[in-house]
């Protein structure tokens, strides 16, 4: 007999499994899961990036009033001088500023991570402390910090009988909001560090220790190694929060009027052309062109870090 055996003539059939069909109450549940967060996405960021697109195709003319100009608008951004100013300064204060405190936080988190620090957990809470101060507080803070007739540079000055500091002046006004900027997120970006130092597996650090390498060589081959996707990530953020920058100038411009003005960023300027120009249709072209600018350069970081991680 073979394998197949012959069937007799009388013998049933063997029964075929019944197909599962999906009831459409199980359709809809991915759904019911999904649903709201779909809602509050469409809501919250697709309508207003949609309603920002149409407004920057119309311009307010003298006779017509709100016509449809197709891109015009943007083609007068791209020659606004005031725009790629303040484009420019918040550039500059991504190069310096973003490289300066990403360092700073991933030296405190190696130096929390190294377990030879004293008072380990004092140390991560008082650094992490200043990202829970509220933004406007925090420029509040160091804006009478600042102050040139009051506060502690007012005060040094006066003891010295010089303006040796000069937070405000056209040179260092950048740099003033750069450290405010960094010491309001250092916490935050080293959090992302240390808690990604965490899981980094002890064998690693055994089979080290035990090949001879020291802790610089440790740092090098194994902590900084291990840190990569984090650093990828807080470099990310780091990118799209400078040009946002808006709070820490903005609140500061009362304390120095001829030197920081209503376009000092582009943000500022948008706001500036929405709230004050009344220039609605200006001022969406200006956030949707900022809008694509971070877009585009945070997506070239990801691909550039996630290529170096993978190899």
């Amino acid at each position: 007999m073979t394998t197949l055996e012959a069937r007799a003539p009388g013998a049933a059939a063997p029964a075929t499994p019944p197909r599962r069909r999906t009831s459409q109450r199980g359709r809809w549940t991915g759904w019911m899961f999904v649903g709201p967060f779909v809602v509050v996405l469409v809501a919250m960021l697709v309508v207003p990036i949609g309603y920002a697109l149409w407004l920057s195709l119309f311009r307010d003319q003298l006779i017509g009033g709100n016509q449809f100009v197709w891109f015009a608008n943007y083609v007068q951004l791209f020659q606004d001088a005031k725009f790629w100013q303040g484009f420019g300064r918040v550039a500059l204060f991504l190069v310096v500023q973003v490289p300066i405190m990403l360092v700073v936080a991933l030296i405190a988190a190696l130096a929390l991570d190294s377990a030879r620090l004293w008072a380990s957990s004092f140390f991560r809470i008082a650094i992490f402390l200043p990202y829970a101060v509220p933004g406007v507080v925090a420029a509040l803070i160091w804006g009478f910090i600042y102050g040139n007739q009051f506060g502690l540079t007012g005060s040094i000055n006066s003891a010295l009988g010089i303006d040796l500091l000069q937070p405000f002046s056209p040179d260092w006004v950048l740099a003033s909001i750069g450290n405010i900027v960094t010491w309001e997120f250092v916490g935050y970006n080293m959090l992302i560090f240390y808690a990604a130092l965490r899981v980094v597996p002890t064998e690693l650090y055994e089979a080290a220790e035990i090949d001879g390498a020291g802790p610089l060589r440790t740092v090098w081959s194994i902590k900084i190694p291990a840190l990569r996707g984090s650093i990828v990530i807080a470099t990310i953020f780091s990118i799209i929060g400078s040009f946002q920058l808006f709070n820490e100038p903005n609140l500061l411009k009362t304390l120095a009027p001829n030197v920081i003005g209503s376009a000092f960023t582009p943000n500022m300027y948008a706001y500036s052309l929405s709230f004050s120009g009344q220039q609605f249709n200006y001022s969406a072209t200006v956030a949707i062109v900022m809008g694509v600018i971070t877009a585009v350069i945070a997506y070239v970081v990801q691909v550039r870090g996630t290529r170096a991680e993978n190899r």
